[in-house]
């Protein structure tokens, strides 16, 4: 691991600065000095020098990155869709192992070294996605930080022995208690809720809750969720994800819930999904809620969109709200970077002196233009050594 000094990139607010980095971490920060590019100096000009991408939600355990191309056949409603990925998978004979690795590897390259992932739990498969989680973690766990969500997609109430599963995933090293649609998945919203957060006060994790349900019965069950929040004493370990339901709330109806949400520290996680409202990011960053993306499904039975960069998201994000100011943009950026960290509870995350070497460079213009296009052009470095360039990850272990 050597020493290094990047010069002249430009940093998230456009300045042009220099970053020194020894023994694996950031030794330094300063305006740009310019000079020659001598041995030990990495020529930063043209490039943007950004923390890394955190992918604040995925579902790497359910997906077909590197199968041949399927046909989306599910049909119209949440739980054809369930059951039409629960059909597919059971034919698919490529191990968890080599299909979420090969994703994940290609993640990285494209500079994400932070994930929270989604784990099926069932009474159908029992834990045996945790388990292949649990080794692809082992494999790469010298280069990115992975947490995983033990989540009940068939149901936690309507799938009996789906609580048991769940909680000896937590025992096996899962971080964080899930949920689905409290409501419309197991129609017992505080049924669920208990046994959901009673696992988390149980074993000290956080909860993380697909919450698609939309309109009225969504927003009250945001505020349930709040309610179990405070109660648990769990302020700044919860997630809702999606949300759909605070982009139909009226304006008063939504300052009420958002400036709670805010207050408990729960955090929410958009994809940007283009069918249906998502939560009104602008009005609820400004009352304080902490606000990240992330892919969702990629290349699954749910979609074959997705392609795990998350500049991408970030720009379906501006896309899907009409953010064209790079001010905008930035606040984009953001929810892929260092929102995703507070949500996700890093510490020591970002580019601060004294922190992990962990960075990357992105050939552009500007944070603006490195989101609009998406340059290919990156070099993304773990404690100071170079682990993918120009979208290609340098340390494959798919063959282990």
């Amino acid at each position: 691991m050597r020493d290094f000094v990047v010069r002249s990139a430009l940093s998230i607010d456009g300045a042009s600065i220099d970053l020194a980095v020894r023994n694996g971490r950031i030794a330094a920060m300063s305006p740009a000095a310019g000079g020659a590019t001598a041995e030990r100096n990495i020529d930063g000009r043209g490039y943007v020098l950004l923390p890394p991408l955190v992918e604040s939600h995925v579902h790497l355990d359910k997906t077909l990155w590197g199968e041949p191309w399927r046909p989306n056949s599910a049909g119209p409603t949440l739980k054809d869709y369930i059951a039409n990925e629960r059909r597919i998978l059971a034919t698919v004979t490529t191990p968890i192992r080599k299909r979420a690795g090969a994703l994940l590897e290609h993640c990285i390259a494209q500079g994400s070294l932070h994930f929270r992932s989604h784990i099926d739990v069932a009474p159908d498969i029992g834990v045996k996605h945790v388990e292949a989680m649990l080794e692809l973690r082992a494999a790469y766990g010298d280069l990115i930080d992975m947490q995983f969500v033990a989540f009940p997609q068939t149901g936690l109430l309507t799938a009996p022995g789906t609580a048991e599963l769940m909680e000896e995933s937590l025992k096996l090293g899962v971080e964080t208690v899930g949920g689905i649609d409290p409501q419309g998945i197991d129609g017992d919203v505080l049924g669920q809720l208990r046994v959901v957060f009673g696992l988390a006060e149980k074993y000290g994790r956080g909860v993380d809750i697909h919450l698609h349900d939309r309109g009225e019965p969504g927003i009250a069950q945001v505020e349930q969720i709040a309610d179990f929040t405070a109660a648990s004493g769990l302020k700044g370990r919860v997630m809702i994800s999606h949300a759909y339901c605070l982009g139909m709330a009226t304006p008063a109806r939504l300052e009420t819930v958002g400036w709670r949400l805010a207050d408990l520290g729960i955090s929410l996680m958009t994809s940007a999904p283009a069918d249906t409202t998502v939560p009104p990011v602008a009005a609820l960053r400004a009352m304080g809620v902490n606000i990240c993306c992330g892919s969702d499904g990629i290349r699954d039975a749910w979609s074959p969109m997705g392609n795990g960069d998350m500049l991408e998201r970030a720009m379906l994000l501006a896309y899907r709200l009409d953010w064209g100011k790079d001010e905008e943009l930035r606040q984009a950026l953001d929810a892929a970077t260092s929102a995703g960290a507070k949500a996700l509870g890093l510490t020591g995350y970002g580019l601060t002196a004294g922190g992990p070497a962990d960075f990357f460079l992105v050939k552009a213009e500007n944070v603006g233009d490195a989101i609009v296009r998406r340059p290919k052009e990156r070099i993304v470095f773990k404690g100071g050594t170079v682990i993918a360039r120009d979208g290609v990850f340098l340390d494959s272990r798919l063959s282990q």
